[in-house]
């Protein structure tokens, strides 16, 4: 399409869960929903519009060893596009992927810095280690560098007990996430684990990375304190494989991990029961596949969370979340088309029949 080009989605345009119109323009890479006067080279597209898919929880430029080159982040971040996603919140990269919002073809990207861990209780190659004394003063360097987010890793295997345990004492987060709040930034954290999650929540978190640890004496608290979950259940998944290679010399960890992974989509449905807000992510970019954003919905759903739900947390429900626009009248014309309506089956959403972004049709 030239930019003088205009674009007619026609079907139904799902704006919202409850609201389907039957067409949308595109004028200028931006969202109209009055046909433009004297359109002349118009491209009609027809199908079931959503807004462009959200993964809240994904790594360009990570892989199982550590950073990669531009080569393999664009890689990552184009099978991310084919599958629909077109909004990424980055959580936790040691690669430099600014050269990205560069590039109108690739999806947009919100970053949460890098991790920051606790010294050899995390990946290596991933996270900057360090000490609770310092936590403070690498927060507010992350805050300053992301787009509005902050990582931590707030639990992992301690050797010296042999199992899952908090990294950070509670005087320490507190302190670094009133800090982080002072400079505009919003706070998550990886938790696998039960007892990493009490001080982070009362110290004002703004969402908790997967949260297998969640159980019935910590649900109500995260509800009360409206602190988002994302549960990445398509890496959780994973669990049985990690508990088998870790079984000779951690079996308390192996053990923990199998419970955690047993109960998942209870642990899961008890949240959004509660009212505890859901969002979609992946974990892209470590030791998972790029592009398992349906997939990862449709885990939602087995989960017991309805689907319209589960759709809403990868498409309006997930950007209104990251304060960015669906497909509101003058947004961005960042959306992606399917056969079939997909609050009725989601699993529509693993063959998108076109891809929408900036107004233009990709691929």
């Amino acid at each position: 399409m030239s930019d003088r080009a205009v674009l007619h989605v026609k079907g139904r345009v799902l704006v919202g869960p409850d609201d389907a119109r039957d067409e949308l323009w595109v004028v200028g890479g931006r969202i109209s929903y009055e046909r433009p006067v004297g359109a002349r080279d118009v491209r009609t597209v027809e199908g079931w519009a959503l807004p462009g898919l959200v993964d809240a929880h994904c790594h360009v430029g990570l892989d199982h060893h550590g950073p990669v080159a531009e080569d393999v982040s664009e890689k990552q971040a184009l099978t991310d596009r084919e599958a629909g996603t077109l909004l990424i919140r980055d959580a936790g990269s040691p690669s430099d992927t600014r050269w990205i919002d560069d590039r109108d073809d690739l999806p947009k990207i919100i970053r949460a810095g890098r991790h920051i861990a606790r010294t050899r209780r995390y990946i290596r190659n991933y996270a900057h280690e360090i000490e609770p004394e310092d936590l403070v003063a690498y927060v507010a360097e992350e805050a300053r560098r992301g787009d509005g987010w902050v990582k931590l890793v707030g639990d992992w295997l301690d050797r010296g007990t042999g199992d899952l345990g908090a990294c950070w004492p509670r005087d320490a987060v507190e302190a670094a996430i009133a800090e982080a709040h002072r400079l505009g930034a919003r706070v998550t954290a990886h938790c696998f684990a039960e007892d990493s999650l009490r001080d982070l929540v009362e110290a004002g978190i703004d969402c908790i990375e997967h949260a297998t640890g969640l159980t019935e004496d910590t649900i109500p608290l995260f509800a009360e304190r409206g602190v988002a979950i994302v549960p990445t259940l398509v890496n959780i998944a994973t669990f049985p494989g990690l508990a088998d290679g870790g079984e000779a010399k951690f079996p308390r960890w192996s053990a923990h991990m199998r419970r955690l992974h047993e109960r998942r989509y209870d642990t899961v449905r008890a949240a959004y029961d509660a009212g505890i807000p859901v969002y979609v992510g992946t974990d892209a970019g470590g030791s998972l596949a790029h592009g398992l954003v349906g997939a990862e919905v449709a885990e939602l759903v087995t989960a017991g969370i309805p689907p319209v739900e589960a759709l809403s947390a990868t498409t309006w429900g997930a950007r209104r979340w990251l304060g960015r626009p669906g497909l509101e009248e003058g947004a961005p014309a960042d959306l992606v088309v399917y056969e079939g309506d997909p609050r009725a089956d989601v699993r529509v959403l693993a063959a998108p029949r076109r891809v929408v972004l900036n107004g233009r049709v990709i691929g």
